[in-house]
């Protein structure tokens, strides 16, 4: 089992998980086949909304490999991006700022945005359960939401 990061605009992240999909890379394969079923992702998203000014810097959503397949899906006649099925938790996005002095996997903390600029990274499982535990456990602790994962199971995945 992999534990992986996605880049994405909030946005485009919020259209994969009401699809129940991945898409990587703008679209390109690669990333995708370097994930095999059981692994994990969670998006960042540094902007809001692709190609505007508006910046989210937040992880926006979690969630498991689920289909063995990666497969292109026609969005338009010249756009045939490549996905791959993922079941997503519901989760709540959290800040990356107050973690990036604890992320192993952001070595330069004073460029700390750099290490998403190929769009999809694999972290160590400390990193995943590190921000997982925040997003699902923010996610719980709404009044309206049930609880979805102790830090128990959260250490389990």
């Amino acid at each position: 089992m992999r534990y992986w990061i996605g880049v994405a605009s909030q946005d485009h992240v919020a259209r994969g998980v009401s699809g129940g999909f991945c898409q990587l890379c703008h679209g390109k394969a690669q990333a995708l086949k370097r994930m095999e079923k059981g692994d994990w992702i969670i998006y960042y998203s540094p902007k809001e909304i692709f190609g505007r000014e508006g910046l989210c810097q937040q992880f926006t959503a979690i969630g498991r490999v689920i289909g063995d397949a990666v497969y292109q899906f026609e969005m338009t006649k010249d756009f045939i991006p490549y996905r791959r099925d993922i079941e997503f938790l519901p989760a709540r996005p959290v800040d990356i700022r107050p973690l990036i002095h604890q992320l192993n996997f952001i070595q330069n903390k004073s460029r700390w945005g750099y290490v998403f600029r190929f769009g999809h990274i694999e972290i160590s499982r400390g990193d995943f359960e590190l921000i997982a535990e925040l997003m699902l456990q923010t996610y719980a602790l709404l009044p309206e939401n049930p609880p979805v994962f102790s830090s128990a199971q959260i250490a389990l995945i």
